[in-house]
C-alpha cells in the first residue's frame, strides 16, 4: 500500500467498529482495508477515535468514547492500569481472557502453520486470577526529590510509581514500599538511566508460595551501597518472613536487570518452594516460574501429553534449573535435561539432589549439539520436551529432533507465533500435531502458553 493510498490521517477523528484483539491486546480496526490498532477497546465496540500515527500498512489510534460497549468489558480494578504497561486486558472480564486467548491461539496456528485441524482446547485458566505473581522486579527512579518504585508507563522509560500491583503477592508490594522508605530515610540515591550515577537501580522480591520464605534483592550500580547495616537490620524488623538478603551489582550502561556479580548481605543464598511435590531452590537470578499454580497445571498437561509409563528415555531441551525434568522423571525410566546458561544446569543439579531424584543427568551447552552427541552415546529418546524462549527452537535443534525421530515431541511455548513456526517444520519432517492446551499463566496480561502434543506420523496412524 503506497503512502498517498493511506485512507487516514493523523489527528483525523473516526467512528470506527472494534474487530478483533493483537496479541498484545489492542484492539483492531480497519478502514477502507487499512489497519488501525486502538488500545483499551474490545472486538465489537463502537468507538470514537484519534489517529495518532500512520505508517504505510497500519497505524495507532488513542480511544476517545465508547459509543457502544461489549458485554465481555470490565471495569479494571487496578488504580493505575491505563498509565502502568504491566498488563493489558483488565478492561476484558476474565471469562472472555480465557476465550480470547483459545482464540489467539487457533488463529496463529492456522495463519503461520497452516494447521487447521488441530484440536485447540478451552484456555485452563485460575479460580482466582490476582495476586498470582510470586516475583516482582521493579526499576527505581526518583520524582520530587523522592525514590520511587514501578513499573513502565506503557512505551515509555517514565516509571509509575506503584504502591501495590494486585498481580503481585501483597508480601512482594510490601517489600517495595518498605524498600522505597527506607532509601528515603537514609538517602540512598535512584540510579539516574541517562547520567549513569546513583545507586539503586531495582529492587526485586521473590516469595515462596508454600514456604513463605521471602528474598529480598537490591540491584545496585556500584559495590558500595551507604548505610547497609541499617538497611539490613530495617528489612529484617519490616519484612518478618525474610530469609535472604542480597546485593546484585550492575555497573553497566544497560537495560538489563542483573549484574553479573552476586553478594549475600545477610540469610541464604536460597529460598525453597515447591511445584508439586518437587522442592526448588531459588536464587537471586534462577528462572523460576513466577505463578507456581498454573506452572502446576501446565506441566501436570506436559507430563500427560508425553504419555509415559516408566520405561521411556526423555529429553529435556532447554530444561532451566530443571522444573520439567524432575516432573517428568517421576514417570520415565531416565531423564537428560541440557541448558545452555551453565548457572542453571548447576540449580538443576541442586534441585535433583534436594529431591532425591537420581534418574536424571544434566548437560551444559546446546542442545543441537549435546543431543546428537548422546545419541552417538547409544542413547535413544522415546519423547523429546522443549520449552523455548520466545523465539522458539533453533531451526539446528528440530533438525536434530526430526534425525532422532522420537515417539512423541512435547512443545511448551510461550509464543503461538513460533510455536506454529516450528509445529510447521515438525509437520513437514513427518509428524502429526494431535492437540495443543492453552494454559493461562499470566491473567490480565495479553501472554499465553500452550503444551502441544506432537507424535511420529507411524505413531498417530494415518493423517
Amino acid at each position: 500500500m503506497k503512502r498517498e493510498t493511506v485512507p487516514v490521517r493523523k489527528n483525523d477523528q473516526l467512528q470506527v467498529t472494534i474487530e478483533d484483539l493483537t496479541h498484545e491486546g489492542a484492539g483492531v480496526a480497519k478502514v477502507d482495508g487499512y489497519t488501525l490498532f486502538v488500545p483499551n477497546t474490545l472486538p465489537g465496540e463502537l468507538v470514537d477515535i484519534k489517529v495518532i500515527k500512520t505508517n504505510k500498512g497500519f497505524g495507532f489510534a488513542r480511544l476517545l468514547e465508547i459509543k457502544k460497549e461489549s458485554e465481555h468489558r470490565a471495569e479494571p480494578l487496578c488504580p493505575i492500569y491505563h498509565q502502568c504497561g504491566g498488563c493489558q486486558i483488565q478492561h476484558l472480564s476474565y471469562d472472555a481472557q480465557l476465550v480470547s486467548k483459545q482464540k489467539q491461539v487457533k488463529d496463529v496456528l492456522e495463519r503461520i502453520g497452516g494447521l487447521k485441524d488441530v484440536t485447540v482446547h478451552p484456555t485452563l485458566g485460575m479460580e482466582d486470577p490476582w495476586r498470582y505473581r510470586n516475583k516482582a522486579q521493579v526499576p527505581v527512579g526518583e520524582e520530587g526529590g523522592l525514590v520511587i518504585a514501578g513499573f513502565y508507563q506503557k512505551r515509555s522509560h517514565r516509571i509509575i510509581n506503584m504502591d501495590e500491583c494486585l498481580i503481585q503477592h501483597e508480601e512482594n508490594d510490601q517489600i517495595i514500599r518498605v524498600v522505597k522508605n527506607i532509601a528515603n530515610k537514609y538517602g540512598i540515591r535512584a540510579y539516574d538511566e541517562e547520567k549513569h550515577r546513583g545507586t539503586l537501580r531495582h529492587v526485586v522480591a521473590r516469595k515462596g508460595k508454600v514456604t513463605n520464605e521471602v528474598m529480598v534483592v537490591l540491584v545496585t550500580r556500584g559495590k558500595e551501597l551507604p548505610n547497609k547495616k541499617n538497611i539490613i537490620e530495617e528489612i529484617q524488623a519490616q519484612i518478618p518472613n525474610v530469609k535472604s538478603i542480597v546485593q546484585n551489582i550492575n555497573p553497566k550502561r544497560t537495560n538489563v536487570i542483573f549484574g553479573d556479580e552476586t553478594n549475600v548481605l545477610w540469610g541464604e543464598e536460597y529460598i525453597h518452594d515447591y511445584i508439586g511435590d518437587i522442592k526448588f531452590a531459588i536464587s537471586a537470578r534462577s528462572f523460576y516460574q513466577v505463578n507456581p499454580e498454573q506452572t502446576k497445571v501446565l506441566y501436570d498437561k506436559a507430563l500427560e501429553y508425553a504419555n509415559l509409563t516408566g520405561k521411556e528415555t526423555v529429553i529435556d531441551a532447554y530444561c532451566g534449573i530443571g522444573t520439567i525434568s524432575l516432573f517428568l522423571a517421576q514417570r520415565a525410566k531416565h531423564v537428560y535435561g541440557v541448558e545452555i546458561v551453565p548457572d542453571a544446569i548447576a540449580d538443576a543439579k541442586r534441585n535433583a539432589e534436594l529431591n532425591g531424584i537420581t534418574n536424571v543427568d544434566f548437560a551444559v551447552g546446546e542442545a543441537e549439539k549435546i543431543m546428537p552427541w548422546w545419541y552417538a552415546q547409544g542413547i535413544r529418546a522415546d519423547v523429546i520436551v522443549v520449552d523455548p524462549p520466545r523465539k522458539g527452537c533453533d531451526a539446528e535443534l528440530l533438525e536434530t529432533i526430526l534425525s532422532m525421530k522420537p515417539k512423541r515431541v512435547v512443545y511448551v511455548s510461550c509464543n503461538p507465533a513460533t510455536l506454529a513456526r516450528d509445529l510447521k517444520v515438525l509437520e513437514e519432517g513427518g509428524y502429526v500435531t494431535k492437540k495443543v492446551q492453552p494454559v493461562d499463566m499470566f491473567p490480565h496480561s495479553s501472554h499465553v502458553e500452550s503444551v502441544a502434543q506432537i507424535v511420529l506420523e507411524e505413531e498417530a496412524g494415518t493423517k
